[in-house]
């Protein structure tokens, strides 16, 4: 049993009960099913919440039933090469992005992000002068990001180092005026690149201005990637080599953090060697900081960016990146450390197990495997200090800073002596005897964290709990369909109240029909053979609503009700199929969404100390989704509760009412990975 709780505030206020969905665990299956099962001869067994306390008005209904739009496309981009990375723009959503495949070891390692057509845009110049540079002849493609192409650029006249703003042969990145990453201006990589220039680990950049209709960077020229090394070792490295890639690019990543980014893009692609025959063909740089965001907010306050979750928006690589990334939440500095963790296992072992899903649906399946996979599962055949780091990064918090120190110390005992390191390591080096770093027990840590991705997967109720001024409720669960009649007869206070158990998931037809009487839809419910609930009624304060249903959970869509004055006021699920009702004046001022492969305890608590409370929950047997919205009326009495338990809760309903704390919502589904 799991608990969750507010403070209490004393206020007051009126609870608008609901029925809530409840079925058995479901079997597996995929996340697109038929739109209409048919129905079965199976029993159903649902919950019914009733309460008496509701205060009936005259609604004037404009139902606007809305049909699910096809899904969104999903954005693939391939790797670039040499000196070259996509470039700014910042988070994409998912719905304005072009595909593009590159196909990988049997996968494809495909970035979300926009890009320019080749075929409409002009050819970069054949000679390139920007701001004070010298003048340098276009030559050779390196590669092609998101947005750029890289070129190798030859300086026309004088130039003796290979590096620096004097080299002969640098590395030219064109984005075109009219890129997607160029709405506004110069690219937002412009941005980064001046805030971090000089950045231990990043590529200079020395000169950059437009010519014609390009933006051009003039960069440093560097070596091979880690995935070209990856590549020519058979794909395989050796675990001497990972632990050195491992402690540098840990101690990058922790002077890019100093600087208040996160890179968002970490892979082994990004992550290119010095000039071959150059005395930094063993160092180790980090390049394309198009998705770079700030994790901490800019000028005096140096305070943490808040935490935030859009699942319509992914940024990153789907094969690298981390969950939350998937999840569309706020990048912080956890993300990097994760997307690091998998680099480091595919290069140590060759492949992720979540390598080869195609198809629209591709983060979601990807997504769904990392939280099924364990540390201990995917690292099994890894040294111990990569399952160590793994398990450290993935539990960590939002805001939590990270232990640079002890993680790159988990490496220690893989680490060769010096003249057998195949890849420099002076930024750990410094960093260690910077702060007397010392050999830390990973077995020995301060608090052990409780573990998030146990690799055993388990559902389990959810129920939701405000607190409020006395009033009778009463719950019947395990009902049988031929039972149902007599237990809503029994009233809550509206002034007429109609309701169906039909064998269509949603009947869209008997649904126009009751708005055409002026009802409306209060509460719903989903059975796992297809089959629902729908209760109308009158007295509701609402004047209009509009639902829909989907194979996925819908965000998109609810994001665009949004805009339009409409607030969620039921979810429920049948099957992995959501059906959500949203309706305008629904008495919220705005509303979240916190959607996870488990029981989102760090994202409620954040939302819940923002204002923000529980008012619809649903969930399937992959995820648990929760509405929080902040009431327009303030209530007196904040208090609201949340409870995981494996059997429905019946015991813990009656010591709730004690306490005045009475049943908002309930479901049934995933809660733990």
């Amino acid at each position: 049993m799991h608990a969750h709780s507010l403070p209490s505030k004393r206020r007051k206020g009126k609870l608008t009960t609901r029925l809530r969905e409840a079925f058995k665990k479901p079997a597996p299956s995929s996340p697109f099913q038929a739109t209409q099962p048919q129905a079965t001869a199976q029993r159903c067994v649902w919950v019914c919440v009733c309460a008496r306390d509701q205060t009936p008005t005259s609604p004037h209904p404009r139902p606007i039933p809305t049909s699910p739009p096809p899904p969104p496309p999903h954005g693939l981009l391939p790797r670039g090469a040499g000196v070259g990375a996509r470039a700014a723009g910042g988070a994409q959503p998912i719905e304005d992005i072009a595909n593009k495949v590159l196909k990988m070891d049997g996968g494809s390692a495909e970035k979300i992000a926009g890009g320019e057509d080749e075929g409409t845009t002009s050819p970069v110049p054949e000679k390139v002068q920007v701001g004070h540079s010298p003048q340098y002849k276009v030559e050779r493609k390196l590669g092609k990001g998101g947005f750029g192409q890289v070129y190798v650029g030859r300086r026309i006249s004088g130039g003796t180092e290979r590096t620096g703003p004097d080299a002969y042969e640098v590395a030219l990145k064109f984005e075109h005026r009219n890129s997607k990453g160029c709405n506004y201006g110069p690219p937002y990589e412009w941005q980064v690149y001046s805030a971090l220039n000089g950045c231990y680990g990043v590529p200079w950049v020395h000169y950059k201005g437009r010519q014609g209709d390009y933006y051009v960077l003039v960069m440093d020229i560097l070596g091979p990637s880690l995935w070209d090394v990856w590549n020519s070792f058979g794909q395989l490295m050796t675990p001497n080599m990972v632990a050195c890639i491992a402690v540098e690019a840990i101690s990058i990543l922790e002077k890019l953090h100093a600087k208040g980014f996160v890179h968002g893009d970490v892979k082994p692609e990004n992550f290119l060697l010095g000039q071959p025959g150059s005395p930094d063909e063993k160092k180790l740089f980090l390049i394309d900081l198009g998705l770079a965001s700030r994790w901490k907010e800019s000028g005096s306050s140096g305070q943490h960016v808040e935490y935030d979750q859009k699942p319509d928006i992914f940024r990153g690589t789907i094969r690298y990146a981390s969950v939350h990334a998937h999840l569309g939440r706020t990048g912080s500095r956890r993300d990097d450390l994760e997307s690091l963790a998998y680099t480091l296992i595919f290069l140590l072992r060759g492949r992720l197990p979540w390598q080869g899903y195609q198809g629209e649906n591709k983060s979601f399946l990807v997504c769904k495997k990392k939280m099924a996979t364990s540390p201990d599962l995917l690292c099994c055949f890894c040294p111990t200090p990569f399952k160590l780091f793994l398990e450290t990064v993935t539990n960590m918090k939002f805001d939590e800073e990270p232990n640079y120190s002890k993680l790159i110390s988990l490496f220690d005992e893989l680490i060769e002596p010096q003249h057998l390191r195949p890849i420099r390591i002076d930024g750990a080096l410094k960093a260690g005897q910077k702060r007397g770093r010392l050999h830390v027990n990973p077995e020995e840590d301060e608090q052990p964290k409780k573990k998030v991705r146990l690799g055993s997967p388990a559902n389990q109720w959810i129920s939701v709990y405000n607190a409020r001024r006395p009033m009778k409720q009463r719950y019947h669960y395990n009902v049988a369909d031929a039972r149902l009649h007599q237990h809503i007869e029994k009233g809550t206070g509206f002034t007429s109240q109609v309701y169906e158990l039909s064998p269509i998931f949603l009947h869209k037809d008997w649904i126009m029909e009751q708005w055409e009487n002026n009802y409306y839809i209060s509460a719903i419910a989903g059975a796992m053979n297809g089959s629902s609930l729908v209760v109308m009624s009158k007295g509701t304060p609402y004047t209009q609503q509009s639902y829909k249903v989907s194979e996925s959970f819908p965000y998109k869509w609810i994001n665009k009700k949004w805009k339009e004055g409409f607030h969620v006021t039921s979810m429920t699920t049948a099957g992995s199929r959501w059906g959500v009702v949203m309706s305008r004046n629904s008495g919220y001022s705005e509303q979240v969404v916190e959607l996870d492969f488990l029981y989102p305890s760090e994202g409620i608590h954040r939302r819940w100390e923002n204002g923000y409370r529980i008012t619809s929950t649903a969930a399937t047997g992959d995820q648990a989704a929760f509405i929080l919205s902040i009431p327009k009326r303030k209530l007196m009495d904040e208090t609201q509760e949340t409870l995981r338990t494996s059997a429905f809760p019946s015991n813990h309903v009656k010591e709730k009412w004690a306490k005045n704390l009475y049943i908002a919502s309930i479901c049934y589904g995933r809660t733990v990975s």
